[in-house]
């Protein structure tokens, strides 16, 4: 009898492993006598990401697994690739000139963004439960350090601390789920789960109600849902604003992605979880826009905002996965270009020696910098859903979906919440361009990289408002061969 390793579909790894060189090219360049300068890091990590962008696209008409099935590189998974690769390339362009100006000169951290990455990309392509726990976890764990990366600071300390032990206690009850569904079905592999569910009366089993119910708890905790949300403003306020920016980002496409191959795979027990999310979409998108509206902190406002965007996905999963999987996927990639251009205007306005994070010192500042009050107010009017950015078209498309399915008073909800957050949103808009200022003036530090990276947000927030149908054709030929 001979036995070897198991063969394995290279091409399946290429996006991960490219990644994965990128990080420890990144921790060898630090660990040279003089170390390496912050743009050689952060540049090191663009090509990297960039080049898994780019077999991710390549790999698009060749869909491929490895490791007995675990892990898929399929349309699914490829386009979460490019949404996660996009939002990373993003925070460390951002990256380059803001910890050098904040004081902090943190090797790792360009190599815990990329594996940070690893874990988010895993996580879209794993199709057995156990994968997905390791993806997740090795995504967590490189975002708890990355929270704490201002190490002298205190409000930095406790956002690492917070989210690390909520995220721990979340972790336990997504384990706990996997173990309950293994022990009903015998098998954590999302399609022999699915399998052995469709059998009739196995969906009634209260172990595997159970098990997914702690399974949805582990992941509102990832994607910040109500009521799980209570790390997200501490967290978004204390860390650096461009690991606040990957958390709304990355992780959260990344969340999504691993959340709706679960749901795929569960199709049997839907009437059960549907009611879960329509409750849960309710509640995550009201409770973050209403304390929103009363928030002067910026970063905390955006804190909540993410809250109520991951409201307005869930209506889309409470609609069902046909209509709803692939405008979730479209609505993932506007909020993260969006989202990622917001926090990167942030990061590049200081008051006073500090991140401009206070709403009174927005006032007037479109008669300062013209441009970046232009930008932000793109990113703004996308959060909000207004035309002509990819904000609104994000938004129509989930609201249809949950009006197809017959959840209108869902959808009137959801439309409601919109217009409540236009006001949070607006208020900053009118600071900038009707406020005049106060206090000591608010300056601008814009590096090459920095001006590359929200031009490029701004541009994919416009393009995709005024010519979507390729990225949303793309996103329903990445879900169609996952439904029945």
């Amino acid at each position: 009898m001979t036995t070897g390793l198991p063969t394995l579909d290279w091409p399946a790894l290429y996006p991960v492993l490219i990644v994965t060189v990128a990080c420890f090219a990144c921790l060898l360049l630090d660990a040279t006598p003089r170390g390496a300068r912050p743009g050689v890091l952060a540049a090191t990590g663009v090509l990297g990401v960039a080049g898994a962008v780019g077999v991710s696209l390549l790999l698009w008409t060749s869909p491929a697994s490895s490791f007995q099935g675990m892990l898929v590189v399929d349309g699914f998974a490829l386009f979460l690739n490019v949404v996660i690769g996009g939002g990373a390339i993003l925070v460390l362009l951002l990256s380059v000139g803001y910890l050098p100006r904040l004081g902090v000169e943190a090797g790792e951290y360009y190599a815990l963004i990329l594996f940070a990455t690893v874990g988010m990309m895993l996580m879209a392509a794993g199709t057995d439960l156990l994968v997905i726990f390791l993806a997740l976890e090795l995504m967590s764990l490189s975002l708890y350090v990355l929270a704490g990366t201002f190490r002298t600071r205190p409000e930095g300390n406790e956002a690492a601390l917070k989210y690390f032990l909520l995220g721990a206690f979340a972790s336990g009850f997504f384990l706990y789920g996997i173990a309950l569904l293994y022990g009903a079905t015998g098998t954590t592999n999302l399609g022999r789960l699915g399998a052995t569910l469709a059998v009739p009366g196995a969906a009634r089993d209260p172990m595997i109600l159970a098990g997914l119910a702690l399974l949805l708890v582990g992941f509102g905790f990832k994607t910040s849902a109500v009521p799980f949300h209570q790390w997200a403003p501490d967290v978004y306020q204390g860390a650096p604003t461009t690991v606040a920016a990957l958390i709304a980002t990355g992780s959260k496409a990344a969340a999504f992605g691993a959340l709706l191959r679960v749901l795929l795979a569960m199709r049997p027990l839907e009437p059960d979880w549907a009611v879960a999310l329509w409750l849960l979409a309710a509640l995550t998108m009201t409770v973050g826009n209403v304390v929103a509206l009363v928030q002067s902190n910026v970063k905390r406002l955006l804190a909540y905002s993410s809250i109520a965007h991951v409201g307005y996905m869930l209506v889309g999963l409470a609609a069902g996965l046909g209509p709803g999987a692939p405008a979730v996927l479209f609505y993932l990639g506007v909020y993260a270009v969006a989202s990622a251009g917001a926090f990167g205007t942030i990061l590049l306005l200081q008051r006073e020696g500090e991140e401009a994070i206070d709403l009174a010192a927005y006032g007037g500042l479109a008669g300062r910098h013209p441009v970046l009050a232009l930008g932000f107010t793109v990113f703004l009017l996308a959060l909000i859903g207004m035309p002509p950015t990819a904000g609104f078209v994000g938004k129509f498309y989930l609201f249809s979906a949950a009006i197809q399915r017959g959840l209108v008073w869902l959808a009137v909800l959801a439309v409601l919440n919109s217009v409540m957050a236009a006001y949070y949103y607006l208020r900053l808009i009118v600071y900038m361009y009707m406020r005049e200022p106060e206090g000591a003036p608010t300056t601008a530090f814009v590096t090459p990289a920095a001006s590359i990276a929200l031009l490029v947000s701004a541009w994919v927030t416009l393009q995709l408002g005024l010519w979507p149908g390729p990225v949303l054709a793309m996103a329903r030929r990445a879900v169609a061969p996952l439904l029945p």
